[in-house]
């Protein structure tokens, strides 16, 4: 998993990229959680996601939001985060542009920032939003959301109510033509501190799904 430096919009961008395995093959970017909260790429969510895209055979980037380890620049709110994320898809596709699809997986803060780039990326076709700060940003730009993905959620989630989740959900799915899929992890909190292992195997039991040559879903 070779360390990689590229260009952002506030200087450069730190990151680690697994390339393709093969030509075609699909792209998934992870985005790491709040910046100020002490979140970064080396999240354990953050790395397990990385982890099972890269063990799909897909060429994956994790990477550093701007002032987060030797990424270049300062917390901007989440809005220069966003072209931040927009920058690192742009490095990945100059790299592989034969991709034929595109994934999006964010934790926290980072699921808030993936599904924004969902709105302006239409190569993404699939999303994972993991614990999706609902009660604590606006989520109304997904009017309509591109896209089919899943939502997982802890029950004891201290930070994003699992409430608002639902109420996100609620709305998505009143949507025609995608379709959401919603996991609770029963008594998991906002780290999933005892319950990586419930998550990972909903992640993994909806991309078995998702990417079966069969799949309802396309």
């Amino acid at each position: 998993m070779p360390d990689v430096i590229f260009p952002g919009p506030e200087g450069r961008l730190e990151g680690r990229f697994s390339p393709p395995p093969r030509p075609r093959a699909p792209v998934a970017m992870i985005l790491h959680p709040h910046p100020q909260g002490g979140g970064t790429m080396n999240d354990r969510i953050t790395q397990a996601l990385y982890k099972t895209f890269v063990k799909r055979g897909f060429a994956v980037l994790r990477f550093n939001f701007r002032g987060v380890g030797r990424s270049q620049g300062t917390f901007d709110n989440g809005i220069g985060e966003l072209s931040d994320a927009a920058a690192a898809l742009d490095w990945v596709q100059s790299f592989h542009p034969e991709a034929q699809t595109t994934w999006i997986a964010g934790f926290s803060f980072g699921a808030w920032i993936g599904m924004q780039l969902l709105m302006r990326r239409p190569e993404i076709r699939g999303f994972i939003s993991v614990a999706p700060p609902a009660n604590m940003y606006d989520f109304s730009f997904l009017a309509p959301c591109p896209a089919s993905g899943i939502i997982v959620q802890g029950t004891a989630d201290e930070v994003v109510t699992a409430s608002a989740v639902q109420k996100l959900v609620d709305k998505l799915r009143t949507q025609k033509g995608i379709t959401i899929h919603h996991d609770e992890i029963r008594g998991a909190n906002h780290f999933f501190e005892h319950e990586l292992d419930q998550l990972m195997k909903s992640v993994d039991n909806y991309l078995d799904m998702r990417l079966s040559p069969d799949s309802p879903i396309r």
